[in-house]
């Protein structure tokens, strides 16, 4: 594979963190609880930040969602980013309120009044807005234009409103385009990082539960991070946010694009697998969540190429009948019963 060269947009500062420029890509994900239960919200938030959410969105609909902000804050260690729809005021209230970054779309905030109280307010924090158009919203004059939901019609509709901004008097911006439809979000973003140099964030939009979204997001989020798009991710899941960020590192790490602890192989069994594989690599993956150090573990099943794997691997596990064994850096440490290759295998990644 090519080496992946990132295309050089322009660095926006995100609390402590900031996205493009040379930065690393930012994973980021939304909570699910109800923003104006700060308990509940700032618990959720820590699971995430361990599992390696690195900037959290927070819907704010309404008046004490915008003040439950401001303690959340203060409990919380990653960029905090407000989302919001319809009312300025609430966007407005957010920045106040200590928001790091907010999401609108100028077009359903109110009218331009309305947007320049807002930008006025995000220009005197430096606080970045991302712009966020989806294809479900598309505004029905461009749906006319081009036919039907399009990506000229939603780049269009991006670069309207990332204009609507720059009139205010204001550049720290964050476009975000996305639609579920895989080949229209992978065209839409194509095509506005064609014309703008402002930071990308990409996702698949309603991609759909925890398999067929990933398998969405992976498709899309592949092929446009091997292209070089994309600043900072979010995998949308109709699942728990913690499953977000176990899927986006591991599609940055297997492009190559961030190392962020241990990668898993493992076979896909066959006839000749003697040992109950598929139960095993489930338990040595769930194992390797706790390390955050990068190291590449091989679960095999048989033989044929087990052993190879296993070598090459910094740990690995070669299954024959009713046993296995269990590799640490290219070297055969010891031959172990099924029942105890688990247990085996943890001992070497605790040495290590």
């Amino acid at each position: 594979m090519g080496k992946i060269i990132r295309k050089n947009t322009k660095e926006i500062k995100i609390g402590d963190k900031a996205i493009g420029g040379d930065n690393p890509i930012l994973i980021q994900s939304m909570t699910n609880t109800k923003t104006q239960d700060i308990d509940g919200t700032v618990t959720q938030i820590l699971e995430l930040e361990k599992a390696g959410c690195e900037l959290i969105r927070c819907t704010v609909p309404d008046a004490q969602a915008a003040g439950a902000l401001k303690e959340i804050k203060k409990r919380i260690h990653i960029p905090l980013a407000a989302d919001i729809h319809f009312d300025h005021r609430l966007a407005i209230m957010s920045i106040e309120n200590g928001a790091d970054k907010i999401r609108i779309n100028p077009g359903n905030i109110g009218g331009r009044e309305n947007l320049r109280a807002v930008v006025s307010a995000a220009k005197e924090r430096g606080i970045p807005i991302r712009v966020g158009v989806n294809s479900g919203s598309l505004e029905t004059p461009l749906i006319k234009k081009y036919g039907g939901v399009t990506a000229e019609g939603i780049v269009e509709s991006a670069m309207d409103k990332v204009r609507m901004i720059e009139e205010c008097g204001y550049d720290n911006i964050v476009i975000s385009i996305k639609s579920s439809n895989v080949p229209m979000c992978i065209e839409s973003y194509e095509r506005v990082s064609s014309l703008t140099s402002y930071p990308l964030h990409i996702g698949i939009t309603e991609a759909g539960t925890a398999f067929s979204g990933n398998i969405k997001s992976s498709v899309g989020l592949g092929i446009l991070l091997y292209e070089g798009i994309g600043d900072t991710i979010r995998v949308s899941l109709t699942a728990d946010p913690l499953e977000e960020i176990r899927s986006a590192k591991a599609i940055l790490s297997a492009l190559g694009l961030r190392k962020s602890g241990p990668e898993i192989i493992s076979c896909p069994t066959c006839g000749r697998t003697r040992i109950d594989l598929v139960s095993l690599a489930e338990k040595v993956e769930r194992l390797a969540d706790s390390y955050d150090k990068p190291f590449k573990v091989a679960v095999m099943g048989c033989a044929v190429n087990g052993p190879g794997e296993a070598k090459e691997a910094d740990f690995g596990v070669a299954g024959g009948n009713g046993e296995g064994l269990i590799f640490a850096k290219g070297e055969i440490k010891k031959k172990v019963p099924e029942a105890g290759i688990l247990s085996a295998l943890k001992e070497e990644m605790e040495a290590f």
